[in-house]
């Protein structure tokens, strides 16, 4: 235990995630394990005003709380949609078009045709004297006379934030550090970001992007951050909020936006941190995550309960953040999703989502489009009495819309077309499962699939057959499992430093003295954090490559004080798992230095999520109902039960359907479900 940490106590802590669709909440009593719950409708135009509906139907009194981390879209929604603040940015004389050049890849890898709008315009992007090489030696001296004058140009451009983005300056950072004292002279807020702060990396086109997403994003997600805050403390809450971070862990509300482009997806890494937590408490630590929700599917993969980090992702075409970010693939198929038969008279599922206004058919809500969740409806797997009848709908017109738009054009009955849109939308989901695995030279059938999201569990079994995955885990409360996740993240703090030196010619010293730099610096950041800590630790890795290669490959170092030689044989031994490719003739390159120093939270009893004092005492008690159901093997007369009543250690055959207050879950024919002292239901997958 380090001098700064405090005390690991226990208290209310509420986990609050803003998905695409639904605003999900989790309030734990760490002291007596009790759980309230809430699910409302997200508010896009002002997500705070989602957050508090939440907490008013949890029936939360904020005065109590200890503690509320929350799960944000903000960046993510404004960066996808281009609802982003002014800004402008100062670059080297001659480097204006950088963010607009990248890397000669096109937007549809097939053809000449495709949208691409660089963050900041080029009127935007002003150029000054300077230049520093790679060694960090100067070559140009900074011209600042030139620097104040591009400072007040981009102000009565009407620019809110500011980038300082100089070539080489991860080398030495010493110009974009002077550009940014004189900028502070003028500039009227703190919206100003130096690439080098941000991202110590020497490519400069990545870390441009990631620097100007950044600048784009701040004043968007401080905005949000202030009102929240005050909303909070009008209704009385007096304790710190946190926020989650992409990197799966999380920071002060006071600092979240000095860094906004770390909260860009933040809203899957939670989910595949609560994945991480619950398959940790449960054994099994091979995970591949597959979160359904109402607009998207996330899926990533975790090994030894480790959720793989990733700091080259690409959120959209020409769009590389490369800050630390838990490597999570998305695809446009959620409950949502909307089914249509495309100019070629093909079925095509997404990525159009009908959000949670109007949402699918079955909301009631006036959608008129056939969704996959309208799909699930028709073959029984969704009970037809939780449809909306008091807004006008009924399972016959949802059948009858089906048959209209897809049926007839398909030449198919409305359940077949549904059937149909089901096995698309499984296809595109199963594609993402092989990016996160096969790809990364993964079996999936050395791990088990983890299914959450509304919609997770009613195409989990599906999924699995398909891939070979042998089992299938699904937490309790599936549909709030990001929620969850802010509950039990812990603090997480990521720095990367560039170095790009063949392994013969580094410094082994120097490395074990940048990790221990790292380390040091992290833990200064975490002991100002007001939260409760039980400990810390630090993770250390480096970014290789073979020489003369461009792709990089993450090699963990288990001790910063590794030798030459070893280091060496790690990124063979990691090479050779990814690519099964042996290349021992070759020479590696040490490009970057990473270091995360998590600073772990007291435990979460993760089994009161469902009463234990609510289970039935037997499995017919358990059963509410049957209907007939559609599989892929025809129509079953199927039983129904309630996941609240289930009894711990209670066996199922399939088929069965699983109804809770936050998700359905469908067990096929031929599988066995489990439910195991935690409250999972671990299935064993047909083959």
């Amino acid at each position: 235990m380090w001098a700064g940490m405090k005390r690991a106590d226990s208290g209310q802590v509420v986990g609050i995630d803003v998905g695409g669709t639904f605003t999900d909440l989790v309030q734990i009593d760490q002291a007596t394990g009790a759980v309230r719950l809430a699910k409302v409708s997200s508010t896009t135009d002002n997500q705070a005003l989602g957050v508090l509906n939440a907490l008013a139907a949890a029936d939360s009194d904020l005065a109590a709380l200890d503690l509320i981390v929350h799960g944000t879209t903000t960046t993510t929604n404004a960066v996808l949609e281009r609802k982003l603040s002014n800004t402008g940015l100062i670059t080297t004389q001659g480097f204006r078009d950088v963010l607009e050049l990248g890397r000669r890849t096109r937007p549809q890898a097939y053809g000449m045709k495709g949208d691409f709008r660089p963050i900041i315009p080029r009127d935007l992007r002003l150029e000054v004297p300077e230049r520093m090489d790679a060694a960090g030696e100067v070559v140009v001296p900074l011209d600042e006379n030139a620097v104040l004058t591009a400072g007040k140009a981009l102000l009565e451009m009407g620019c809110e934030s500011v980038v300082v983005h100089f070539l080489h300056a991860y080398a030495n950072p010493a110009h974009e550090l002077r550009c940014a004292e004189m900028l502070r002279s003028i500039w009227p807020n703190d919206y100003i970001t130096m690439g080098h702060a941000l991202l110590s990396e020497s490519r400069e086109f990545e870390r441009g992007v990631t620097a100007a997403v950044n600048a784009s994003v701040q004043p968007l997600l401080a905005r949000y951050i202030r009102h929240l805050e005050a909303e909070l403390k009008r209704g009385g809450y007096r304790s710190e909020l946190l926020v989650m971070n992409g990197n799966g862990g999380m920071v002060s509300a006071d600092r979240v936006a000095e860094e906004a482009a770390k909260t860009v997806m933040s809203g899957p890494a939670s989910g595949v941190m609560a994945a991480a937590y619950a398959g940790r408490a449960a054994g099994v630590e091979n995970l591949i995550t597959y979160d359904m929700g109402g607009t998207s599917t996330d899926v990533a993969l975790i090994r030894n309960a480790e959720p793989q980090v990733s700091n080259e992702t690409e959120i959209e075409y020409a769009m590389p953040i490369h800050v630390p970010m838990v490597d999570v693939r998305t695809v446009g198929a959620g409950g949502g999703s909307i089914a249509r038969v495309n100019a070629a008279g093909l079925l095509q599922v997404g990525p159009e989502s009908a959000g949670s206004n109007p949402g699918p058919i079955c909301y009631g809500r006036g959608g008129a489009e056939p969704t996959i969740s309208d799909a699930n409806l028709l073959l029984g797997r969704l009970d037809p009495g939780h449809i909306n009848v008091e807004g006008g709908v009924s399972l016959q017109d949802v059948r009858s819309i089906f048959a209209a738009k897809l049926g007839d054009p398909l030449g198919l009955s409305p359940e077949d077309a549904a059937a149909a849109v089901i096995r698309v939308a499984n296809a595109r989901m199963a594609g993402a499962i092989r990016m996160v695995s096969v790809s990364l030279g993964a079996d999936p059938r050395d791990f088990a699939l983890f299914a959450f999201g509304g919609a997770g569990p009613l195409h989990a079994s599906a999924l699995a057959k398909e891939l070979g995955i042998p089992r299938v885990m699904i937490p309790p409360r599936p549909g709030i499992t990001n929620a969850i996740g802010c509950v039990v993240a812990d603090l997480r703090h990521n720095y990367v430093r560039t170095i790009g030196t063949p392994l013969d010619n580094l410094d082994m010293e120097m490395l074990r003295s940048i990790f221990d730099a790292q380390t040091a610096e992290g833990r200064d950041m975490i002991d100002g954090e007001s939260v409760s800590l039980r400990s810390i630790r630090s993770v250390h890795s480096v970014d290789m490559q073979f020489i003369g290669q461009t792709h990089l490959i993450r090699v963990p170092v288990a001790d910063p004080g590794i030798s030459r030689a070893d280091l060496q044989a790690e990124f063979e031994k990691v090479y050779h798992d990814r690519f099964r490719v042996d290349l021992a003739e070759i020479r590696a390159a040490v490009v970057n230095v990473n270091t995360s120093v998590i600073g772990e939270r007291p435990p979460v009893d993760l089994s009161t999520l469902i009463d234990p004092a609510g289970r039935a005492a037997t499995m017919a008690e358990a059963r509410i109902t049957a209907r007939p159901v559609q599989f892929d093997a025809g129509l079953h007369q199927t039983p129904i039960y309630r996941r609240e009543l289930l009894p711990l250690g209670a066996t199922l055959h399939g088929p069965a359907v699983v109804e809770q207050m936050d998700t359905t879950v469908l067990i096929e024919p031929g599988d066995v479900a489990t439910c195991d002292a935690q409250g999972n239901l671990m299935v064993e997958v047909a083959r």
